[in-house]
């Protein structure tokens, strides 16, 4: 049985929109690039993509990652590349970089991945899909980059709940730049 691990670049108050230049336009966009500078977020990013056996994303954030990560190289870039993805979309009808819609019945099949595969199964940014998975009780594990910004606006990944959601710290290190690395599974 694999796990489900929301892996989310994240503002001191909790702002997870529109970390990188790729993503939807916000007045604050590309905020996590602007403060890492290259202080080592990256090896946290890569360490999560290569625990993956598959991504999982909502529409908008795959729309964005798949415009930018195949144009770039690295070891996280190939990685990224080469892993399946899921994407949880209504209206997304010929996906590219090796990706499977996952339509209406999405809750099931996401439950069913996480069955059959054996591997972590990464979810990135896709605020309405983690809400959501969090909500069904399906994550099992949080990896959070802390960045030391108050953005004061913007979508947030823990909005309004309808009941307290424990966490237990697992692990947290700094990366550099006032970034810190910290992963939770839910309580």
């Amino acid at each position: 049985m694999g796990k489900i691990a929301l892996c989310q670049n994240m503002s001191l108050d909790g702002v997870m929109q529109s970390p990188g230049p790729t993503d939807v336009p916000f007045q604050h966009r590309g905020w996590a690039v602007e403060v890492d500078g290259g202080s080592g977020a990256g090896r946290f990013s890569l360490e999560s993509a290569q625990k993956a056996e598959a991504i999982l994303l909502g529409r908008v954030t795959y729309e964005a990652m798949q415009a930018f990560w195949p144009t770039v190289d690295g070891e996280l870039a190939d990685t990224l590349n080469e892993l399946p993805k899921y994407v949880v979309s209504s209206t997304l009808t010929e996906p590219a970089w090796n990706a499977t819609v996952l339509g209406d019945d999405w809750p099931e099949e996401v439950a069913r991945l996480r069955e059959e595969l054996a591997g972590d199964i990464v979810v990135y940014g896709s605020r309405r899909l983690s809400h959501a998975l969090i909500g069904m009780g399906l994550v099992d594990e949080l990896r959070l980059l802390v960045y030391p910004v108050v953005l004061g606006t913007g979508d947030r990944l823990f909005g309004v709940a309808e009941d307290k959601i424990a966490l237990d710290l697992v692990a947290s290190r700094p990366t550099g730049n006032g970034v810190q690395a910290m992963t939770y599974e839910l309580a």
